[in-house]
């Protein structure tokens, strides 16, 4: 399957802040980018900034970055499901993971999530794809925000649907480990049915014999 990416570029001005938007962002651009100090919610800047490298150079791999100057302030990552997870079964080629967001503590209440996730799904960039992505509490900055936890999930909630995310269902055992965790998905107006239905039979695989 070929993966269409079409780079896209925006600057915002809030609150006196010359920012960019832009992606997704290649390989060789992110090199020559630092990591603000404060991206460490997943693994050490140093260690984040290698990984989404990576990312980047995957052939289904994307990077959106917000950046002020040659700093990265905030990024979204999409690329296959990890060989763990369950979302992996099959090679699914149209199913991508939204699998990391972040943004620098200076740099929060900005909108900069929203129009990062909107700057991925830009001219129908997404529409041959189901994006799903998995809310787990214990990746919540809960102290840092302030926000319960289900205040947090309804904001996360709010961020995603900027795209048409939407709940989906699941029996999936770390999902419902907590009633907080939840799966998003939204569904590109040219998949298949055949992969709305591969992608169901992931989504469910408990079979109880009454």
């Amino acid at each position: 399957m070929e993966h269409l990416k079409q780079f896209k570029s925006h600057l915002l001005f809030p609150e006196d802040r010359r920012l960019r938007i832009e992606g997704p962002v290649p390989p060789e651009t992110l090199q020559h980018l630092n990591m603000h100090p404060d991206l460490d919610a997943f693994r050490r800047p140093g260690d984040q900034h290698e990984a989404l490298v990576e990312i980047a150079g995957l052939s289904e791999g994307r990077i959106i970055a917000a950046r002020d100057g040659d700093t990265i302030v905030g990024y979204v990552t999409f690329h296959y499901p990890e060989e763990q997870e369950r979302w992996s079964q099959g090679s699914m080629e149209d199913l991508i993971e939204l699998g990391a967001i972040e943004v620098a503590d200076d740099y929060r209440s900005l909108g900069l999530g929203q129009k990062m996730i909107k700057t991925a799904f830009e001219d129908g960039q997404m529409e041959g794809y189901i994006v799903f992505t998995t809310e787990y509490y214990w990746h919540w900055d809960l102290q840092g925000s302030g926000l319960s936890v289900w205040d947090y999930r309804k904001m996360m909630e709010r961020l995603m649907k900027v795209v048409d995310m939407e709940w989906y269902a699941t029996d999936d055992p770390e999902i419902c480990s907590h009633p907080a965790n939840c799966l998003m998905v939204r569904i590109g107006s040219q998949v298949p049915l055949s992969s709305q239905e591969q992608f169901d039979r992931i989504r469910f695989q408990q079979r109880f014999m009454y």
